[in-house]
Parts: structure tokens; sequence; C-alpha cells
């Protein structure tokens, strides 16, 4: 297959540093081929594999990637349906990973447990800068587990989670979080039903940080 040839190529190749495989469908089979690839080759440092139907398998090889690879910097692997098992794999991959700056897991499925693990793990990883979290239905529970994430992480900048069914809770709690971050500069809330509750606990939050440039919460 396409995904199986680019992975050969990938472990001889030793000067590319940028690929874009976006909407290729490569599948499982495809994915875990490019995860062998990965930890052999030290010279790619962007990979963008946007909608390629990893799903879960695959998710959990490309996160054993990210535990051994020290050169990639930016991952775009949204729209894989890498599920709950594939978000906590690529959570505890994060915990020891220390290259990653930008990671996109958008559209993933993630859910509530996927979105629990990735808070722990932030609250260890000190090199991601942009985490995008967008539509992964992390629920409340996620969204909770996020806010306590922010209160520790000091290197996050920029985190999109959007969509993620977080409630008047979960909004509530990330405007606590956000009392006592000082290194976010862009937050994306929008579409999560954070309620009148939510609304109000963001407003008091903003009183209080500093940091904060960009914010969406409508």
């Amino acid at each position: 297959s396409e995904g199986v040839a680019m992975a050969e190529a990938l472990k001889i190749n030793s000067t590319l540093t940028f690929l874009d495989l976006l909407n290729n469908n490569l599948g499982e089979r495809g994915g875990v081929a490019m995860a062998e690839a990965l930890k052999v080759n030290s010279t790619l440092t962007t990979l963008y594999f946007y909608s390629n139907n990893l799903g879960e398998r695959g998710g959990e090889m490309m996160a054993e990637v990210l535990k051994l690879n020290s050169t990639l910097s930016k991952l775009n692997i949204s729209y894989n349906n890498l599920g709950e098992r594939g978000g906590e794999a690529m959570a505890e991959a994060l915990k020891v990973n220390s290259t990653l700056i930008y990671l996109d897991l958008s559209y993933n499925e993630l859910g509530e447990r996927g979105g629990e693990a990735m808070a722990e793990a932030l609250k260890l990883n000190s090199t991601l800068t942009s985490l995008d979290l967008y539509s992964n239905n992390l629920g409340e529970r996620g969204g909770i587990a996020m806010a306590e994430a922010l209160k520790v992480n000091s290197t996050l900048t920029e985190v999109h989670l959007e969509e993620n069914n977080l409630g008047e809770r979960g909004g509530e709690a990330i405007a606590e979080a956000l009392k006592v971050n000082s290194t976010l500069t862009e937050l994306n809330l929008s579409n999560n039903e954070l309620g009148e509750r939510g609304g109000v606990a963001m407003t008091e939050a903003l009183k209080v940080n500093s940091t904060l440039t960009t914010l969406y919460f409508y």
C-alpha cells in the first residue's frame, strides 16, 4: 500500500524534515508501518497525518513513536478515530516525550477517559506549547480534569477545547484555572454549553488573569 511504501522510504531517507499525508486513508496497516519507520527516522520534524483512519491500534503505535522519537516537534493526527484507548496511549507518550511542541488531536472521540488521561499527562509534560482537542466529547469530567492540569502546567500557550460538552461545571473549573495559570495566551471554549454559571465564572476569572490575550467562549 501507499502507506507501507512511504514508511519504507522514511527508514532510509535522511534529509526530509516535513511530510504531509493528509486525507490518504492509509488505515491501521499504513499507520503501523509509518510508526515503525518513525522509530528509525531521525530527521522528520513535522508530520501532518490528518484523516487517515488509523483507529485505536494505529494511535497506540504512533504513541509508542513519541516515546522514542526525539526529532518530531509538530504532529497533526486529527480525524483518525483514535478513540479512548488511542487517546490514553497518546497521553502516556506525552509524559515522557520532550521534543513535541505542537499536537493536534481534534475529532478523535477521545471521550472522558481520554480527556482525563491527557490532563494527567499535561501535569508532567514541559515542552508542549500548543494542543488542539477540538470535538472529542471530553464531557464535564474531561473539562474538570483539563482545568486541574492548567493550574499546574506552565508551558502551554494555546489550547483548543471547543465542542467538547464541557457544560457549566467544566466551564467553572476552567475559569478557576485561569485565575492561577500564567502562561496561556489563547483558549478556545466555544460551543461547550457553559451556561450562565460558566459565563459568570469566566468573567470573574478575566478580572484576575493577566496573560490571556485571546478567548472564545460563545
